[in-house]
């Protein structure tokens, strides 16, 4: 992790799926706030997919995502000059036509130039994409980005890997998770080893437990076909929620330096314990087996949660709870730590010690980057009285705000860079697929639960004597 506030080297960013959704909403929106701050200058953007367009008809498209999905006013002036720098070559022209493109695009460019290839594809896709690109001869000192799943078990991500790394090297391939470039993940490391008050703490003698919980208010959207083949754990927990355990409990690295703090991260998934099927609830919410493309019989599950443990000695004993799943009852990305209690002895009866949980340090990992310490505060008055108190911060409440990048602008902008802090490697997809083999082996039975709940009633009985937290136990100040 680099500090340097500008990229000053030419950039060709190849997009395969130009005319998806994510590059609807993400890619492209993206890549033009890069381009209009100047962190990618001197860029060029090549769209390839399965449509039949011009260049005209893709430089129309991609305005009409760019005025749709962007979250920055779009110049007039800085549009023209963004779009002369877009090109498109069908994905039936082959590889000698994309090669054609890319050489086309590049000629007036200055060098060094760094080639990036997105792969917005889906995953029986990407592999014919990186033989497209070895027989287009545009490999060598290029870097790839790559979307999940990384496999869906321990053989397959195996077969996945040997098969990049027959055409990348590792060190190439940048496989992204966007949950990790939310500003608010990388403020985990920010509080944890930037402050005095937070590192000597954060470990088991002060750490009750830690929740990680991504629920969704949103339904298959039309993912039915990928979704059914893959459910909750695969989709969520593995690519996302893992990533995100990792940054949490990771050990200090020696140095922000991106191989450092992949060791760390790796290490962690190298304690973990397997994650037994007596840990894990799996549910499946009413309705979905009615889905176009979902089996009657479908034993897919749409939430997820489960209780893992790391086998080290900051987080012996600790557990670790992790909840995701569709149609639930809010849509929010929060971490949540929770401090072991005090006696309690000391105060008085009926003066509300203890009483609304433990203190928590709360990390949300929207947009607006939110970090929330909550604790026991005496009430105002006579007595004795104790209420929940807390301390807040956003990054939408300072002066930062506008430099704030959404997350793949983020994760583009540091993989242009060379930079993997944010990305996972082969060996870490690996190991998470190692330990997930117990349950992906006997997943225990999904259980029903209502659109708009909270998932199956068994998750209580996961986190106790501990509970979930809910919304109105980590409200956020409305800016004023």
């Amino acid at each position: 992790m680099t500090s340097d506030p500008a990229l000053q080297d030419s950039t060709t960013f190849v997009l395969f799926g130009a005319t998806g959704d994510l590059s609807r909403r993400k890619l492209l929106p993206g890549l033009f706030h890069l381009f209009d701050t100047h962190l990618l200058a001197d860029l060029r953007v090549i769209g390839t997919s399965l449509e039949d367009l011009t260049r005209d008809e893709f430089v129309a498209w991609a305005k009409d995502a760019v005025t749709e999905f962007g979250k920055h006013p779009t110049d007039t002036k800085v549009w023209n000059a963004f779009a002369k720098r877009l090109y498109y070559v069908p994905g039936s022209a082959g590889p000698a036509a994309l090669r054609n493109v890319v050489t086309e695009a590049e000629q007036d460019m200055a060098p060094p130039i760094q080639r990036l290839h997105y792969l917005s594809v889906p995953p029986k896709a990407a592999l014919d994409v990186i033989q497209t690109l070895e027989a287009a001869d545009l490999v060598k000192d290029s870097r790839v980005i790559m979307e999940k799943p990384f496999g869906t078990d321990l053989a397959s991500a195996v077969k996945l890997n040997g098969a990049v790394h027959a055409v990348f090297d590792e060190e190439q391939v940048y496989r992204i998770d966007h949950f990790l470039g939310k500003e608010a993940a990388l403020n985990i490391l920010a509080f944890r080893f930037a402050n005095g008050l937070f590192e000597p703490i954060w470990h088991r003698n002060f750490i009750d437990h830690v929740q990680i919980d991504v629920p969704e208010v949103l339904g298959l959207e039309g993912r039915a076909a990928f979704y059914e083949g893959t459910g909750s754990y695969r989709d969520m927990v593995v690519t996302h929620l893992f990533q995100v355990l990792a940054f949490t409990a990771m050990e200090p690295p020696t140095s922000l330096d991106p191989a450092s703090i992949t060791e760390e991260k790796n290490k962690v998934f190298r304690s973990m314990l397997p994650i037994e099927p007596t840990d894990v609830v799996r549910g499946q919410y009413q309705g979905y087996r009615d889905e176009k493309g979902v089996s009657l019989e479908s034993e897919t599950e749409t939430f997820v949660a489960l209780k893992c443990r790391i086998d080290n000695w900051r987080w012996a004993g600790v557990p670790f709870y992790l909840r995701t799943g569709k149609k639930l009852a809010e849509g929010q990305r929060i971490i949540s730590i929770a401090f072991k209690e005090p006696p309690k002895s000391m105060f008085p009866a009926g003066s509300g010690v203890g009483q609304q949980g433990p203190d928590h340090l709360t990390f949300d990992l929207a947009d607006e980057a939110r970090v929330s310490l909550s604790f026991y505060g005496k009430h105002p008055g006579p007595g004795f009285r104790l209420d929940k108190v807390s301390m807040q911060f956003a990054v939408q409440d300072t002066d930062w705000a506008g430099a704030v990048l959404e997350a793949y602008e983020r994760l583009i902008y540091d993989a242009v860079r060379g930079d993997h802090t944010l990305f996972t490697t082969a060996d870490g997809i690996e190991r998470l697929w190692e330990i997930s083999q117990p349950l992906l082996d006997n997943p225990p039975p999904v259980r029903p639960y209502a659109p708009g709940s909270w998932g199956p009633n068994q998750i209580h009985q996961l986190v106790a004597p501990n509970a979930w937290r809910l919304p109105f136990e980590r409200k956020w100040r409305v800016p004023s």
